[in-house]
């Protein structure tokens, strides 16, 4: 759609939105990038994410992102879906265009995004812990990127299998759920292991409930977590040899997408990785 205005407006749609660590990422990104760019973290309830669509329109801001609590119900109210995003059913950034506004999922493109540097998901077993709504990203994005096998580990035997069928239908990917009995082993066949689940938010020496002597040497660890320090589980597969990422990446590599999507420009991750890192240690 033709701008009206000099600079690039984006933001976020959330509640609550305090703390939102992806706004110093991305206003440093702008910054460093020389762009006459804003990001603004806006606060907007349920009964307001309407109004908030409808001003976004009417002030041709470039795109934003949605969070908790609105990631489904944002998508009656923009044009269109991207591949990805219409496969997951959620989105978390929708992008104007000159068809509209339409809506990605980049939460699982970030971890892509991540991954792809350490270890490409084309052909790997791919075993995600969880079938929340980041599992489901997780899985989705990495069987788009050509995984060769997806695996689903669920406290809820049922909701694992029925997302892993449901991933299999979507994607064409192997994908199957398991349930979670006891200490999870980890599979010697396993090329990445994710923890898609929420152990870990808020206390990083919290440890999801897995056979620890089953992780090793050659397997990739991601966490989704983001924190100031490794978590319990990035540290415990550090210390037996796997390469590990932790949940900074993720969202590093989440935004780096948001921000070409916005600008079609590549950011430099290392000023969007380090701004994240100095708001986290504070």
């Amino acid at each position: 759609m033709p701008r009206t205005y000099l600079g690039i407006i984006t933001g976020s749609f959330s509640t609550p939105a305090i703390d939102n660590p992806t706004v110093v990422a991305m206003e440093a990104a702008y910054r460093h990038h020389g762009l006459d760019a804003r990001y603004l973290n806006c606060e907007i309830a349920k009964t307001d994410l309407a109004a908030a669509v409808a001003g976004a329109r009417a002030m041709h801001w470039a795109g934003f992102n949605c969070s908790i609590p609105h990631k489904v119900a944002v998508i009656d109210l923009i044009d269109g879906l991207a591949a990805s995003a219409e496969i997951i059913g959620a989105v978390n950034c929708v992008v104007a265009t000159g068809e509209g506004l339409i809506g990605h999922n980049t939460d699982g493109q970030g971890f892509v995004a991540a991954l792809t540097p350490v270890r490409a998901p084309a052909g790997a077993n791919v075993v995600v812990l969880g079938t929340g709504g980041a599992a489901r990203a997780v899985a989705i994005e990495t069987a788009l990127a050509g995984a060769a096998s997806i695996t689903l580990v669920g406290r809820v035997a049922d909701e694992a299998t029925t997302l892993g069928r449901y991933v299999t239908q979507a994607t064409g990917v192997t994908a199957y759920g398991v349930p979670w009995d006891g200490s999870y082993a980890v599979p010697p066949t396993t090329d990445v292991l994710v923890n898609a689940t929420s152990v870990g938010l808020g206390d990083p020496d919290a440890m999801v409930d897995i056979d620890v002597a089953t992780l090793r040497p050659g397997l990739v660890v991601s966490d989704v977590i983001v924190s100031a320090i490794p978590t319990a589980f990035v540290r415990a597969a550090r210390e037996a040899g796997a390469t590990a990422l932790d949940g900074v990446g993720m969202m590093v590599g989440q935004g780096a997408v948001n921000f070409r999507l916005w600008t079609g420009l590549e950011p430099d991750r290392e000023v969007m990785r380090a701004a994240l890192e100095a708001t986290l240690a504070e």
